[in-house]
């Protein structure tokens, strides 16, 4: 019995080796432990400036509450001393430290404490909201023990993973898991979490998640919880956006991502079926503002297929894609036009800069004819008037079919198609009279489409919506 019972633990233990399992994580701790580092923060938060809050104005005790707070030396009304916690690690030996930027976002000061116990102030170098990334800098004589990024893309699911940190103001502590789940979307527009179930909670925010090579491979930022602990779902954005964030701040103290300058949607099955494209992939150019994309020729309806030699699989795809590309690079754009592909050199500019430009409304253009309506698709339009075009966030020299009613049991209504949306291309072709539709409709069935491609504006902001042609008919 003891031969058997010693052959099935060694069995056991060749099992687990097989699958990769560590004995302890002891090592690895112990190893990488001095980079981490605890963030304590202080914010000044100001005080209130007389009773307000406590008794209504002109109340008889107003006079009384502001005896008693100048008795107690005016504590309610003095500015006071805010603090956070958070976590940090450093990336290299002369002291810049990666972070949240919710951790340290409003701070006057920022002290760091290593795992030592020494305690050095610190400068914020840059941050970014958009990937809550933070690069902070301490001053130090000594070099300070660092770790170096690893590659997130390498993460699997499945691969066992460490994080560090300083949760909930308890001190250095470390906890371990497995990588649940990749390139999670939370909110941001560059978004791309690895999920773990390692126990990640407040005060984690900002510390490392490292791989059993004691490489990070993310930065720890969010958890889901409903009552505010860990429940085995938290967050950690993916190094390789992290590192080309830390690299634009250390140079420049901001960041700098590459702009095309186009709105963007995904295609969806019936818009490729409407468009003649083999997959529901890519990004589908809704609109070219004065920008880079409109100085390649870029145009309203182009399916963007591949960029500077990649895939684009959609839109979030194609945002990360130009982001993370040199401001200034030229670049190939291939893009779907009309049936054949296109492509275009598009010089980048620069999105911090472009951000809230709004392109100037284009003159020119005569009044439509007098107005008439068409039901079809579902919808009933007519064209547009120089009355509606306040009303419809519509320029002087935009046209098109206004959508005044919708029946609620067609598809159009499905599609999210309402009263007072503005219709202004159809087949991928501008439309301004009821009979361009009805001509796009006809060119579409007799080429054999199943659906039609439409480009509605509402409130000024483009989207591609395909209807069916086969219920138009029914």
């Amino acid at each position: 019995m003891g031969f058997v019972a010693t052959a099935l633990v060694f069995s056991q233990a060749l099992g687990a080796a097989a699958r990769g399992t560590p004995e302890s994580f002891a090592d690895l701790a112990e190893l990488i432990s001095p980079s981490v580092v605890n963030i304590t923060t202080s914010t000044t938060v100001a005080g209130r400036t007389g009773p307000q809050g406590i008794v209504p104005e002109g109340s008889p005790f107003e006079d009384f509450f502001r005896e008693f707070n100048d008795r107690n030396g005016g504590q309610g009304n003095r500015p006071r001393r805010s603090s956070a916690l958070g976590s940090g690690f450093v990336i290299s030996e002369d002291g810049f430290i990666v972070t949240n930027n919710h951790v340290i976002e409003g701070a006057d000061e920022i002290m760091i404490e290593f795992f030592s116990g020494s305690e050095l102030p610190a400068e914020l170098v840059g941050t970014d909201p958009n990937t809550d990334i933070a690069l902070l800098k301490v001053t130090t004589d000594e070099p300070l023990p660092f770790v170096s990024f690893g590659d997130s893309d390498t993460a699997r699911v499945g691969d066992w993973v460490m994080a560090m940190g300083n949760p909930l103001g308890q001190g250095f502590s470390v906890s371990a898991g497995i990588v649940s789940a990749r390139n999670r979307a939370l909110s941001g527009t560059y978004d791309d979490y690895i999920q773990t179930d390692a126990a990640i909670n407040r005060g984690n925010s900002g510390g490392p998640l490292f791989n059993m090579d004691g490489e990070v491979i993310g930065v720890n930022t969010a958890i889901l919880s409903p009552n505010g602990g860990s429940i085995g779902i938290g967050f950690s954005m993916a190094s390789n956006v992290v590192t080309k964030v830390v690299d634009q701040l250390q140079e420049f103290g901001e960041t700098r991502r590459g702009w095309l300058g186009v709105r963007i949607q995904d295609v969806t099955d019936d818009v490729a079926e409407a468009m003649g494209l083999e997959t529901a992939s890519g990004a589908l150019v809704t609109d070219v503002p004065e920008g880079p994309a409109m100085e390649a020729g870029m145009q309203s309806g182009d399916v963007i297929i591949s960029f500077d030699g990649r895939d684009v699989a959609d839109t979030r795809g194609l945002v990360r894609q130009v982001g993370n590309t040199a401001v200034g690079k030229s670049v190939r754009v291939v893009v779907w036009r009309e049936g054949a592909t296109e492509t275009l050199m598009v010089t980048l500019g620069r999105r911090e800069e472009a951000e809230g430009a709004i392109p100037a409304a284009q003159p020119g253009g005569e009044d439509p004819a007098e107005p008439e309506k068409l039901d079809l698709l579902g919808l009933t339009l007519s064209p547009v008037t120089d009355e509606m075009r306040e009303d419809l966030g519509l320029g002087a020299g935009e046209d098109g079919l206004v959508v005044e009613a919708v029946d609620e049991l067609s598809q159009a209504y499905e599609k999210g198609l309402r009263a007072g949306d503005v219709i202004t291309e159809a087949g991928q072709q501008k439309v301004r009279a009821l009979s361009d539709i009805e001509d796009r409709i006809a060119d579409a069935t007799e080429a054999g489409r199943k659906s039609i491609l439409l480009l509605i504006r509402r409130g000024g902001e483009p989207r591609f919506v395909a209807l069916s042609l086969e219920e138009g008919e029914e």
